[in-house]
């Protein structure tokens, strides 16, 4: 702002002595041109700092520009007057010399009035050096070609300035760019190391549950952890097992994580996977007992919760009913969210038993109700059997209960097998009300987590 001030100043003090030099002595016009060649020299300035001017002193400068070349153009219009009338007056002064009794002013009247045009005299100049002729139209021609090779200098220069400016933005959107691919690889190492990190973590947690020389476990599951520790974790494996068609009616593969098998040795919570691979063991106990006639299995992982809607399990418990003659019971661990349960299922009784290892007056999950509801009376339409319409449900509360939270997958598992262990099957005696609440024993428990262990063991691959 300061620099287009004080600028202006002087721009209005150097126009009121163009103005008034017009007509003037030669001095006063030498004081001219040097102001104006102390200004081309201060023009450099400004446009190197032109990015610091406002607008407006912006467009001041460019009209004072265009006043500066009209200036330069009337100056060297009058130097060429100057040059072409000395050249004159020395040819004349030679013409005098060289003809005896000439008049000088004879040529002056032609001369002036075509001073553009010396070839007009060339005729009457015979025998004289005729190159002066041309030195005024060739002045006047050099003047304009220079006045025309300046303009096309400041368009030059405007063009160079608007390239630099394109090349400033264009550098400025790379810089832009450049900044933001490296905020993106910044963001990208803060996320692989947080997961490296959570990796890092996950691994110490799996190795410090397998800590199997404090752990109160069966001899198979502390061998199945050191498994874990030495192969499973660092390798990054799985267990996979395949679970034939008789089990569940479709065969299907399912895969033991590490974390499962440190769960279970840990006594935590445990999910769908490890009480499928357990119900795959009681299935082969059956097969022994040649009781698979009387007893079959449901899968838990196809009828939990957030496992489907409810009338996709309504059909998949619909086309394992109907593979049987009617009289098995089916067993089937439903879990309607971080608890466990089991449902016995008697289709052609229309009869479902509810056994909750959690004390109190435990009523069954209405999502799971409506999923067996409509298996059976799918599968009653399927066999085109008439009869009560209703699903009688009964609790069985007499069933062992649980001390804390975390045990119920545990008592679900030992339920099936005391179940099946019975040849009888008279359950329904067995858990009735008021027989026993207690909970079991470690050792029953431990049972069934040793009976896992070496199951899982003897089909590792």
């Amino acid at each position: 702002m300061f620099l287009a001030i004080k600028l202006e100043r002087k721009n209005s003090l150097i126009l009121h002595l163009i103005h008034t030099s017009s007509g003037q002595s030669l001095n006063r016009e030498r004081k001219v041109r040097d102001l104006l060649l102390y200004l081309q020299l201060r023009t450099s300035n400004y446009r190197s700092e032109k990015i610091y001017l406002h607008q407006g002193a912006q467009d001041f400068w460019n009209g004072w520009f265009r006043k500066i070349r009209l200036v330069e153009a009337l100056r060297m219009e009058a130097r060429t007057k100057q040059l072409v009338e000395a050249e004159r007056e020395h040819f004349l002064s030679q013409l005098s010399q060289l003809i005896p009794n000439f008049d000088p002013s004879m040529l002056k009247p032609r001369i002036s009035q075509s001073p553009k045009n010396p070839m007009s005299d060339k005729a009457s100049c015979s025998g004289g050096d005729v190159r002066s002729l041309y030195f005024e139209d060739d002045t006047a021609k050099n003047g304009k070609h220079q006045e025309e090779k300046k303009n096309e200098g400041n368009q030059d220069e405007e063009k160079n300035e608007e390239k630099k400016d394109e090349e400033n933005e264009e550098e400025k959107k790379d810089e832009e760019n450049e900044e933001e691919k490296k905020d993106e690889e910044k963001k990208e190492e803060k996320q692989d190391k947080k997961e490296k990190e959570d990796e890092e973590k996950h691994d110490d947690q799996v190795i410090k549950v397998v800590d199997y020389s404090n752990m109160e476990a069966p001899s198979s599951l502390k061998s199945l952890c050191r498994y874990v520790e030495t192969t499973l974790v660092p390798q990054d494996k799985t267990l996979n097992f395949t679970i034939d068609k008789e089990v569940f009616g479709l065969e299907r593969d399912t895969f033991v994580l590490p974390e499962d098998i440190t769960q279970f040795a840990g006594m935590e919570e445990i999910g769908a996977t490890v009480v499928a691979v357990y119900m795959r063991y009681l299935h082969d106990l059956l097969k022994q007992a040649n009781m698979c006639s009387m007893v079959g299995f449901i899968d838990p992982g196809t009828v939990s919760a957030n496992s489907g809607t409810i009338a996709d399990g309504s059909r998949l418990v619909a086309a394992r009913l109907q593979k049987t003659d009617g009289e098995q019971i089916f067993m089937m661990p439903y879990n309607p969210g971080r608890h466990w349960i089991l449902l016995i299922v008697r289709a052609k009784r229309k009869t479902v038993y509810f056994l909750d290892p959690l004390p109190g007056n435990r009523v069954v999950d209405e999502e799971g109700k409506n999923i067996v509801n409509s298996a059976i009376k799918i599968y009653n339409s399927h066999i085109a059997r008439a009869g009560r319409k209703a699903v009688i449900w009964k609790t069985l509360s007499g069933t062992p209960k649980q001390p804390s939270s975390v045990e119920c997958g545990y008592y679900v598992m030992r339920f099936m097998r005391d179940i099946i262990m019975d040849p009888s099957l008279e359950f329904e005696k067995k858990y009735a009300k008021g027989k026993q609440e207690a909970p079991y024993p470690q050792e029953a428990i431990d049972e069934v987590r040793n009976e896992w262990a070496e199951f899982v063991c003897l089909h590792m691959e």
